[in-house]
């Protein structure tokens, strides 16, 4: 009997630590620890551009893109992962000056290096923000569109991620992802797995478009539900 109390002691111990940031739980940010991991590889951050600008422009990459995404003059955009800001400063030209275009990146020294182009090329409708890996920190019901080009594969709390991006986008708001269609492991992500992940979240794939110019496919998702509670939150299987 003293034995078993004592191990029931334990586990509560335990299961504290876990609540309070220790365990299981000490390798993932605070803001992270009521989502459930994701359930599937997350590919590490190996470069801030898919490929060069150049290279892109003669595909009409970006252009092409921004068409699908319905981006117009006037619109409030945010480019997550921007990187060395190709689709920023094109959203910027695109939405004009009447509109505006947010910058995040999750790197210090990315979002440094991307303030000096946006000052050097004189970009006066953009703004750059350094977000965290769980929660891109966007101001609520402000963006038209977001877009996530070539870097879904690399969130590493997705459901964290999501959960608090969700309120930036305005009623009517889209998000719009391009990714590669492979493993995540393989710095792609599976429609099917996208889906799935962006479903838990009440978002609704509205569309999908392959587009073998952008490296793979185009996702339009709208949401059609409010967050979950995160401790309701299943992940989506996946298994390659």
């Amino acid at each position: 009997m003293i034995a078993r109390a004592a191990m029931a002691g334990a586990l509560l111990l335990l299961a504290g630590c876990d609540r309070l940031g220790g365990g299981k739980q000490a390798d993932r940010p605070a803001a992270a620890r009521d989502f459930p991991r994701a359930d599937r590889p997350v590919a590490p951050i190996v470069s801030t551009r898919w490929s060069s600008e150049e290279a892109r422009d003669r595909v009409n990459e970006a252009e092409d893109i921004m068409d699908r995404a319905g981006i117009r003059p006037g619109m409030t955009v945010a480019d997550i992962g921007a990187g060395e800001g190709y689709y920023t400063v094109r959203l910027a030209k695109r939405v004009g000056a009447d509109g505006r275009v947010l910058a995040e990146d999750i790197l210090p020294e990315v979002i440094e290096a991307l303030s000096r182009r946006i000052t050097r090329e004189q970009w006066d409708n953009v703004s750059v923000k350094l977000g965290a890996p769980e929660d891109p920190r966007l101001p609520e019901n402000s963006f038209d569109r977001i877009l996530m080009v070539h870097m879904y594969h690399e969130i590493a709390e997705p459901y964290a991620f999501l959960w608090h991006l969700s309120p930036a986008l305005k009623k009517d708001g889209e998000l719009i992802v391009v990714d590669a269609n492979r493993p995540t492991d393989q710095h792609g992500t599976p429609p099917r797995l996208l889906a799935c992940e962006l479903a838990a979240m009440g978002f609704r794939m509205e569309q999908l478009i392959p587009k073998p110019t952008a490296g793979g496919y185009l996702a339009r998702f709208r949401r059609i539900a409010a967050r979950p509670d995160p401790a309701s939150i299943v992940p989506c299987a996946w298994r390659g």
